[in-house]
């Protein structure tokens, strides 16, 4: 039986959404995943079919450097020694360029340190191109991810079809980057009016120990009907306890989080509030049945580093009646001004989006690099591409020019 190793020392959402390329790895062998030991028992809910690997990526923790390097010296060995076939190195921090050094540069995918140097593979140098255009962000993470496995199992299998399940409402309060997330007031109004055109529901809150004063301040904001409806389980619940918490809700309402990508794994419908750096062709909720509330203004998407001079205009959109109408389920003759409203859905190269309404004008340029994508995988038969400019956004001439690694030039 083969054996594949994927490595994944990135956060909580991305573990989720390494879901397609392990589905795909599973069904061809013995599929083994190495995250933070933070994140282990997480791995094991959203990746059962996987053994997982534990090692200390995010802070040495007690016993500091020397104790994570004990622990992480013991995982490299037996990992080492364990003869894996392929292994999928997804990220290029310095711990997972160290780890791709235990093996021969041949089976590994992705980024992978050669004579010391830092070798990707073409298929992620493309991705990086594409991403110096990121309103013209052709795939989904996941279904990136995926590809660098040859034929990954179809979309449609990776995530079920959110269904409402009869439990209520879900509220995320916010992501690990601020202005990504709606302040408390601006999402007390959205939950208000989603109470509202739900009749009522239940309603439960998510996120960490840390929000835990933030959640109190959101509750306060709330009206004394929706308290009363309101559990509140922020900072309360292990990953078994979050699991069993988002299965059944009839909608979340969430950032860009990856408690948004867990409910969308397991089928629960999402709704997201895109703006600031999130980007929902890059990053949006995976699967049929979801929605996406995605700000559109030229600066977007922008670097979350950076400072925004513009005030968060983005935000405008998320405090116009017309969008709380639209989530009360009484939308009127107007659409809120810089948002697109957005329904997910799926193609043979993975997961992309459908604008119900407000404007997308960089769609069909979209549109061309992602069947530019795809021809390159295979899916598509490429014609009629009247834009030359969008292959280098794919391709530069060390593509073809330069042998791999490696490999000796004849004389």
């Amino acid at each position: 039986m083969q054996q594949y190793l994927v490595i994944q020392l990135a956060r909580f959402g991305d573990i989720v959404q390494t879901r397609r390329l392990v589905l795909t790895l599973a069904r061809r062998g013995a599929v083994h995943l190495c995250v933070d030991r933070s994140l282990a028992s997480l791995a094991r809910l959203v990746h059962p079919e996987v053994v997982v690997h534990e090692v200390v990526a995010h802070g040495a923790g007690e016993g500091g450097g020397a104790a994570m390097l004990a622990v992480n010296v013991r995982v490299f060995e037996a990992l080492r020694q364990a003869g894996f076939d392929e292994v999928y190195n997804l990220n290029h921090s310095g711990l997972n360029l160290a780890m791709s050094a235990l093996f021969p540069s041949a089976v590994v995918r992705g980024h992978r340190l050669v004579d010391g140097q830092l070798v990707r593979d073409r298929w992620v140098r493309m991705a990086f191109r594409w991403t110096t255009w990121r309103r013209l962000a052709p795939l989904n993470l996941v279904d990136f991810w995926a590809s660098l496995a040859a034929d990954p199992v179809p979309p449609g299998e990776v995530n079920p079809v959110a269904v409402r399940g009869g439990g209520g409402i879900g509220v995320v309060l916010a992501g690990r980057a601020s202005r990504r997330s709606l302040p408390p007031d601006v999402l007390a109004a959205c939950l208000r009016a989603v109470f509202e055109g739900m009749g009522g529901a239940r309603v439960v809150l998510f996120g960490s120990q840390a929000e835990r004063p933030l959640a109190r301040q959101f509750m306060r904001m709330l009206p004394g009907n929706v308290v009363e409806r309101t559990e509140d389980l922020v900072g309360r619940t292990d990953w078994t306890g979050l699991v069993d918490a988002l299965r059944g809700l009839d909608t979340v309402l969430t950032p860009d989080t990856g408690t948004m990508h867990l409910a969308a794994r397991f089928g629960v419908p999402v709704q997201a509030f895109f703006l600031s750096s999130a980007w929902c062709h890059e990053t949006g909720p995976y699967g049929l049945g979801h929605k996406v509330w995605q700000a559109e203004c030229e600066c977007l998407p922008c670097l979350e580093t950076a400072p925004c001079t513009i005030g968060v205009r983005c935000l405008d959109a998320f405090r116009d009646t017309a969008f709380l109408r639209l989530l009360a389920g009484r939308p009127g003759d107007m659409f809120p001004r810089g948002m697109m409203g957005m329904v997910s859905t799926l193609d043979a190269v993975g997961a992309t989006w459908l604008t119900v309404f407000g404007e997308d004008v960089h769609a069909p340029r979209r549109v061309a690099l992602r069947e530019l994508v795809g021809e390159y995988l295979g899916l598509f038969v490429g014609e009629g591409l009247t834009d030359a400019s969008l292959t280098e956004l794919l391709y530069a001439e060390q593509d073809w020019m330069l042998p791999p690694p490696g490999q000796v030039i004849p004389c």
